[in-house]
């Protein structure tokens, strides 16, 4: 008999994809037998990447990583788990303010999808990145070599390309 395979997705914008998404990556797919990063759609966020580049930044992010796929989605992250069989949604969670947003969410997603929430700490030296505070620091004028710390080489030189050397 074989084994049921326990797949779990990973949604997020992830505009821009940032080491702190990569740290919950490979911790979260130690858990799992596969892992799904999802790249969804924020309404309520402008985007800083089009939802193209994300896919391929990620992808490429994650080329090594086995059992780990990169897709994109539009609409409900609980239908996408559903279409996929997951059995759960992995989080990253940095501090207090994340836990009470993720809590809420976990537990409607519970109720009304049946959808169990997993999460894992990141790590602490990303405890403080957000893709929203990266992109206010680019909409600033933030000079992008200085993100080497929160993004990774990959995203750093496409934001350069897509906004301009060493803003």
């Amino acid at each position: 008999m074989e084994a049921i395979k326990k797949v779990a997705v990973f949604p997020g914008t992830f505009d821009p994809p940032t080491l702190g998404h990569l740290d919950v990556i490979r911790r979260g797919r130690k858990l799992f037998d596969h892992l799904i990063v999802a790249i969804g759609h924020n309404p309520d966020k402008s985007d800083l990447f089009a939802p193209a580049v994300r896919l391929e930044l990620l992808r490429e992010l994650t080329a090594g990583m086995a059992e780990v796929t990169v897709e994109s989605y539009d609409g409900l992250t609980v239908e996408f788990v559903r279409r996929r069989g997951a059995v759960a949604i992995l989080r990253g969670l940095r501090n207090f303010t994340d836990l009470d947003y993720e809590f809420q969410l976990a537990l409607t997603n519970r109720a009304v999808a049946g959808v169990e929430t997993v999460f894992i700490m990141t790590g602490q030296q990303y405890g403080f990145t957000s893709s929203s505070l990266i992109r206010q620091m680019l909409a600033m004028g933030g000079d992008m070599k200085q993100l080497g710390g929160l993004l990774p080489e990959l995203v750093i030189r496409r934001l350069e390309e897509q906004h301009g050397q060493g803003r």
